[in-house]
């Protein structure tokens, strides 16, 4: 690996690490040499996407419930027990919720919001720290937040909070960035088109959906697990010193 994109000698934490968008960049970062904490609710989950993500470098799991903010808490006061610093934190952890407009419920929005935009608040605020210590003029600590393409267009596909939640990540991502540069930590936010998940697993395995899906995409696929992981690894190495307050798409076209 050439050197500018190297992770030799950093530590980074990825939530919702264990699958997904997560899965795929914390690969990434284990085989660009970084020392990576993949953080999920299920702990052997954790402990299995670990022993996995080993065989490409070296990677630890963390159980932690996100969804509260005595969760995160736990989550700081438990790799502050590990590491000294924290070169990179990827916000990854969300989760959606579909109904009709009419039958929308109020947990749903709440449930939504809470994990894609307080959480994320919450584990920046709680790994300020760990952060601050790792972030240096030439070599700023980064923070990559999972926003959404969801977040720049209108299609809403009936999970009426998903878009607003990922609009509100984008927005709190470009405030941070603003106030926290002189502290030597960068914020960006990657905003993902259709990528293989759990989430989207239900259009991939049929199908009329699919194809109906990649109709809209102006490069009629979805996105590919070396794109993300090549994305994720320019933000988190020398490519990524000098920006911040970026929300870059990475969606075959689609928010066009």
């Amino acid at each position: 690996m050439h050197p500018y994109f190297s992770l030799k000698d950093r530590t980074a934490l990825v939530t919702g690490g264990t699958r997904g968008i997560g899965k795929m960049i914390a690969k990434a970062f284990a085989e660009a040499g970084a020392t990576v904490y993949v953080c999920a609710r299920d702990a052997q989950a954790c402990s299995d996407t670990a022993k996995e993500l080993s065989a490409f470098g070296t990677c630890h799991g963390i159980a932690a419930n996100l969804a509260t903010e005595e969760g995160v808490q736990a989550l700081a006061q438990a790799l502050g027990g590990k590491i000294t610093q924290l070169d990179i934190l990827v916000n990854n952890a969300g989760t959606t919720w579909g109904a009709p407009l009419e039958s929308y419920p109020a947990k749903g929005w709440e449930k939504v919001m809470q994990l894609n935009v307080t959480s994320v608040f919450s584990c920046i605020q709680q790994l300020l720290p760990l952060l601050r210590k790792a972030g240096n003029s030439a070599n700023p600590a980064r923070i990559i937040n999972i926003g959404s393409v969801a977040g720049i267009s209108s299609f809403g596909e009936n999970a009426y909070a998903y878009g607003p939640s990922k609009a509100a990540l984008h927005q709190l991502s470009r405030m941070l960035a603003r106030e926290l540069v002189e502290q030597h930590i960068n914020v960006n936010v990657i905003a993902p088109g259709r990528f293989p998940s759990k989430m989207t697993q239900h259009i991939a395995n049929d199908n009329e959906a699919m194809a109906q899906d990649t109709a809209v995409i102006p490069m009629k696929r979805w996105g590919r697990e070396e794109e993300m992981a090549a994305l994720a690894i320019s933000l988190a190495s020398t490519s990524g010193a000098y920006m911040t307050g970026n929300i870059i798409p990475i969606d075959g076209g689609f928010s066009l």
